[in-house]
């Protein structure tokens, strides 16, 4: 019952929350566009599906994964922590949650459905340049270092503005290195990697990583995650593309070379 009314409970908050979307989109359609809903009928029916979809996710959220991501915390960090009342830790004794970190960070956005559909619109629009297999490792990539980073930095209790200002420091070099047809899609896919699955999972590490060590506080340690979960993929897209534009031009170079020592 308590599970049923939790359920309930929450479908009520999730239609409220997409209302206003419904609402809006009715009203340019009716009002300003002043045209009949097309297909009204299959339209109504993907909304009842994304409310489904929308309610059992956020009680799996709360039921499942926000619960796993502060055990595996706790857990990874038991085996680090000697004296509990201690407020210095040495940074090499968490290790292994450095590992989980780049281990779940990579896996949460290969599966983020957001960065799915932005890689296939991207190697759709530019008939095969861009590669989606290729973009959403080179995304997943640049979340588990960001990730692993930032779990560093809980356990170190540096000063978040260090990593965020030094990584966009590197960004904006990066910027202009690079061609300018890569460059939206390198700050779209910093974004598309911050959303339904990624950050739940995230937050719940942080959140239970900084409970866990001596001296951190959960509310000035735990968060920050997801901000090093935006911007180094930002930094990884952009350097993947530069390696993939130098590898280009020494193959044509050494093409070159062939072709004039050819008789």
């Amino acid at each position: 019952m308590e599970f049923a009314a939790t359920l309930v409970q929450t479908g009520v908050s999730t239609s409220f929350d997409v209302a206003p979307i419904i609402a809006i989109l009715v009203l340019f359609q009716v009002a300003v566009l002043r045209r009949r809903i097309p297909n009204l009928k299959r339209i109504v029916m993907g909304f009842i599906y994304v409310l489904l979809g929308l309610t059992l996710f956020l009680v799996g959220l709360e039921e499942a994964l926000f619960p796993i991501g502060e055990t595996m915390a706790t857990q990874l960090t038991a085996a680090a922590v000697v004296d509990p009342a201690a407020v210095s830790v040495q940074w090499e004794d968490y290790l292994l949650v450095y590992a989980f970190a780049f281990a779940i960070g990579f896996a949460t956005t290969i599966a983020e459905p957001s960065l799915i559909a932005v890689a296939l619109k991207a190697e759709e629009v530019s008939g095969g340049a861009v590669g989606a297999q290729g973009l959403r490792i080179a995304v997943a990539l640049g979340v588990a270092v960001g990730v692993a980073l930032g779990c560093f930095r809980i356990v170190t209790g540096t000063p978040l503005p260090w990593y965020i200002v030094g990584a966009y420091a590197i960004v904006i070099v990066q910027t202009f290195r690079s061609s300018r047809t890569i460059i939206p899609l390198a700050y779209d896919s910093g974004g598309v990697t911050t959303s339904t699955v990624t950050v739940p999972v995230l937050a719940a590490l942080g959140l239970g990583l900084a409970a866990s060590v001596p001296g951190r506080s959960p509310l000035i340690d735990g968060f920050g995650l997801i901000a090093f979960a935006s911007v180094f993929p930002i930094m990884s897209v952009l350097g993947y593309a530069m390696l993939v534009s130098l590898i280009s031009r020494l193959h044509g170079a050494n093409m070159g070379l062939r072709r004039r020592s050819q008789p």
